[in-house]
């Protein structure tokens, strides 16, 4: 370590969120370069080395096979998938000198693609899985938590090339297997969850997620079967009803209710509105709320959508729906365009949301044909009761839009669901023939027919999983590495004054434990107290720490667990020994 680039720090860098940003760069494993871009030093180096060897290797023992494509990437091909302009401003776009236009990759769909049409033109050649490990770009407009988020960061993204939905199928499992293997090498928990495919396309669709407070992804699992889910991916299973039994539907007077609640304590309150089975409830009432899309080549499309009252619209289950359109808040400057809309008293009916007024209405799939409810009446002070589904509006589709919340039943077996926040570190999905129909990638079938190709594609975060396991592996004091990643085997700490026995010792120990096939972070700073050793030995994280102090004298050394601060007097003849097993457990 007296030679070691490496500083690390006593305070918490001022823009670090979370404890793997904050302890990164207070271990000396990065720093920050630019917003969403980081310098690897050299600890981290050796531990982002360590992941991608994990991934690597699990890649090649599946049978996949490596290649490596530029990450300067021409316009042409994204252009023929559309996704020159559906990524938007996420795309990091430049020109060249013969004013050409270019991107930094933020995927390879397309150049997969075209490299296997290049080259491959039978079902004989067929199935082949290929991947890389390559930095990717995207313009990320609020980058942050470190290496969870930057605009600059490195995935192993595979893609398999099938001749049938069969053969796609089989490939999705070795893959799914190859992840579960990756991630339980890495020491990393995981979820399985089922998502959404977002702007790649395609069908089924899985995402491995690291359970983490910190995560941006919430999921939902259910507490009796194995089901799980992205809550964006979440299907909300449809009330079975047989027909409709509310009577004619009516306009009645309700003033001063713009919200639910207000409206729900009127419905109550009011002689002629009451009930006589119960009360009536937030569940009863229809909300609309109004958004807009954004499309990508800067169309701007209202949308209404329509969930029961007890319910929130949760926008980034809309995201997802609509993608890759992006939603947007529906201004007062945006009611001002369509007057036909009152605000707080939005209903489907003849003067609000219809065809004639240009904005589309989807519903939550619990609005369902013969459910009746009370909603707006598209008049201030007004609501319309008994309005049933079917009978009297018709919405123009379905929207996964309304919030999930824990409780919620199971769609596989109807038990209660609970929630809980995480780490995207892996995503597959079946992507199918939507890059092959758009690049054309076709080969000979058996009976000489050309048929498209079907595509799975295949990502693992690699400089995310860094941070990822920083996230789940460490404490108070500092980083606790997974051995299969750790930057050393052990981190050597001499404990005693200057010119005593333990520095000659500890340099015998060291070169012992190096000849024996560990690796030693040996600290062997001059002037630097013991408890700053103490200090950076446990920010760091080796997982062993091993003390050369005063139990030299009688021929002892202390070995220290880093996880589970258990510590050990280890005769200094058998240290060796238990070093290795240990380190080959």
């Amino acid at each position: 370590m007296s030679t070691l680039f490496l500083r690390t720090l006593r305070e918490d860098p001022s823009d670090a969120e979370v404890p793997s940003h904050r302890l990164l760069v207070r271990a000396g494993y990065i720093r920050r370069a630019a917003p969403g871009g980081f310098t690897w030093l050299p600890l981290g180096w050796i531990v982002y080395r360590k992941v991608e060897a994990i991934v690597r290797a699990e890649m090649d023992a599946a049978g996949f096979q490596e290649v490596h494509f530029p990450a300067l990437l021409p316009r042409e091909p994204y252009e023929a998938t559309g996704r020159w302009t559906e990524y938007g401003p996420n795309l990091f776009r430049l020109k060249d000198r013969r004013d050409n236009d270019f991107l930094l990759a933020p995927t390879h769909e397309e150049m997969f693609t075209l490299v296997v049409k290049d080259l491959f033109s039978s079902y004989r050649d067929l199935p082949v899985s290929i991947y890389q490990i390559q930095t990717k770009y995207r313009d990320e407009a609020r980058p942050r938590a470190g290496l969870l988020r930057g605009r600059e960061f490195v995935m192993k993204d595979s893609y398999s090339f099938d001749v049938n939905d069969d053969g796609l199928r089989e490939s999705y499992r070795r893959h799914r297997e190859a992840y579960i293997r990756t991630f339980d090498r890495l020491g990393l928990p995981y979820v399985i969850v089922s998502a959404m495919s977002g702007a790649m396309g395609g069908s089924a669709s899985e995402e491995f997620l690291a359970p983490l407070e910190v995560g941006e992804d919430t999921f939902v699992r259910c507490t009796a079967c194995d089901y799980a889910a992205n809550t964006e991916a979440v299907r909300v299973a449809a009330p079975d009803i047989a027909a409709a039994t509310a009577g004619p539907s009516r306009v009645v007077d309700t003033p001063g209710t713009p919200t639910i609640d207000s409206l729900v304590d009127h419905l109550n309150g009011d002689a002629d509105l009451t009930r006589s089975d119960r009360q009536w409830a937030a569940s009863d009432t229809l909300k609309n709320v109004i958004i807009k899309l954004v499309h990508p080549d800067g169309r701007v499309e209202p949308l209404a959508i329509g969930v029961p009252g007890d319910r929130e619209v949760d926008m980034k289950r809309v995201e997802a729906q609509v993608s890759p359109a992006e939603p947007a808040p529906f201004g007062d400057a945006d009611f001002a365009n369509y007057p036909m809309l009152a605000k707080g008293y939005i209903g489907p009916g003849s003067l609000g949301l219809n065809s004639a007024s240009g904005i589309r209405y989807l519903v939550d799939p619990r609005v369902v044909a013969n459910s009746a409810w009370v909603t707006g009446a598209d008049r201030a002070g007004h609501h319309v009761v008994d309005l049933v589904c079917g009978r009297d509006f018709t919405p123009d589709g379905l929207i996964e839009a309304a919030e999930v919340r824990d409780g919620d039943p199971c769609p596989e077996c109807g038990a209660p669901m609970e929630s809980a926040r995480g780490i995207e570190i892996g995503h597959i999905f079946q992507l199918g023939r939507k890059y092959a129909e758009a690049l054309d990638l076709k080969v000979l079938d058996a009976d000489g027919e050309l048929v498209t190709v079907t595509m799975g594609s295949y990502g693992i975060g690699v400089s995310r999983a860094v941070a990822a396991i920083a996230e789940t592996s460490h404490d108070d004091a500092g980083l606790i590495w997974p051995r299969a990643v750790s930057p050393a085997d052990v981190h050597l700490v001499i404990a005693g004054k200057e010119g005593g026995p333990q520095r000659p010792a500890a340099e015998v120990l060291a070169a012992e434990l190096e000849a024996a096939g560990m690796s030693v972070l040996f600290d062997d700073r001059e002037g630097v107290s013991p408890g700053v050793r103490f200090k950076d030995a446990e920010l760091i994280g080796v997982p062993t720490i091993v003390v050369v102090g005063r139990g030299i004298d009688d021929g002892l050394v202390e070995v220290k667990d880093r996880r589970s601060g258990e510590r050990s007097d280890v005769a200094i003849g058998e240290v060796v020994a238990h070093l290795r097993s240990l380190v080959s457990a």
